[in-house]
């Protein structure tokens, strides 16, 4: 035993109960070394959002940079189509191609961009739509108000406030959105138990006050005479409201229904500019929770439904605008 002390020695060996104390030591040491080596999983969401150059979808982003801006884990990026359908699409091709984790787009045209959201979709990428919906079933969860119900109960509302006998004029969104599409066809078919009410114009405004200007200039050009206007957003109905008081027409002598209740709504309806709008939220934080569910594994229902909600003069000081 005493030549195998001193060979030990001789070539540095310790004694075996120091081996025991090394091996403690590094063992103990394993799961903060492992920790420090450890970096979190970043995921990037990228949204190929529509257009920047309307107000509430512009409010839209900003609040998904909001809710994400406390998430460490999520990396954030969008792109603006300028309210193009070709950049839009092209926009969604580049966020697949930069490998995103999550994909939440707003189609401006659901059929035209129903190919690169399937493409994306088939490529194992998640893919959150945004208010407005594709053709088919090649997407993840579908964030929106009941845009057939909006439109059905403001078609009501106003052959209520009508007398069951008028003339409307039609500001409709983009026409190749399902937002417009819903809110048309909800409005139209619940319009067909009143005879004596005519829609007498349908004009496209895009969501935009300087087109719904133009649409309610050219309406009047064109000698179409109306007796209350059904704009499919509150933007248009502003710019509509601009039209009247330029053509000379006091818009409180009009039946005037709007959609999203921004804080230009309020101030209307309050001024009896506006008879009535719909609360129409963004349903940024809505979709960003899907997200997050999403990249923890967690199933999402197929439709998010968001909650809306009339607003006149009787509830205009209890509600507050999305914006």
């Amino acid at each position: 035993m005493h030549n195998i002390a001193r060979h030990r020695q001789e070539h540095g060996f310790p004694h075996l109960p120091c081996w025991s104390a090394v091996l403690l030591l590094l063992t103990s040491l394993l799961p903060a070394l492992a920790d420090a080596d450890a970096t979190p999983r970043t995921f990037t969401v990228g949204f190929a959002q529509d257009t920047l150059g309307n107000d509430w979808r512009q409010a839209q982003v900003e609040a998904l940079k909001q809710h994400f801006r406390s998430d460490p884990a999520i990396r954030f990026i969008y792109t603006d189509g300028h309210g193009q359908t070709a950049q839009q699409i092209r926009d969604i091709e580049t966020l697949v191609f930069q490998k995103i984790d999550v994909l939440i787009t707003s189609p401006r045209d659901g059929v035209a961009s129903a190919p690169a959201i399937a493409k994306a979709y088939r490529a194992g990428i998640p893919v959150v739509l945004l208010t407005r919906g594709v053709p088919g079933d090649q997407y993840t969860t579908l964030v929106a108000p009941d845009d057939l119900k909006i439109g059905a109960k403001a078609a009501r509302f106003m052959a209520e406030r009508l007398g069951g006998k008028g003339r409307i004029l039609m500001l409709r969104g983009v026409p190749t959105a399902t937002t417009a599409q819903a809110r048309s066809k909800g409005f139209l078919d619940a319009l067909k138990p009143y005879p004596h009410i005519q829609v007498v114009a349908v004009k496209d405004g895009n969501y935009l006050r300087s087109d719904a200007i133009h649409a309610t200039e050219e309406t009047l050009a064109e000698g179409i005479r109306f007796d209350a206007i059904y704009a499919q957003s509150d933007s248009m109905a502003a710019g509509a409201r601009m039209a009247l008081r330029k053509a000379g027409i006091d818009p409180r002598k009009l039946l005037i229904v709007g959609i999203d209740y921004i804080s230009e709504a309020r101030e209307a309806i309050r001024d009896g500019e506006q008879t009535a709008s719909f609360l129409y939220p963004t349903c940024a934080v809505e979709a960003a929770r899907a997200v997050q569910d999403i990249l923890h594994g967690k199933t999402v229902p197929r439709h998010i439904k968001v909650d809306t909600l009339m607003v006149t003069r009787d509830n205009v000081e209890q509600v507050d605008p999305i914006f």
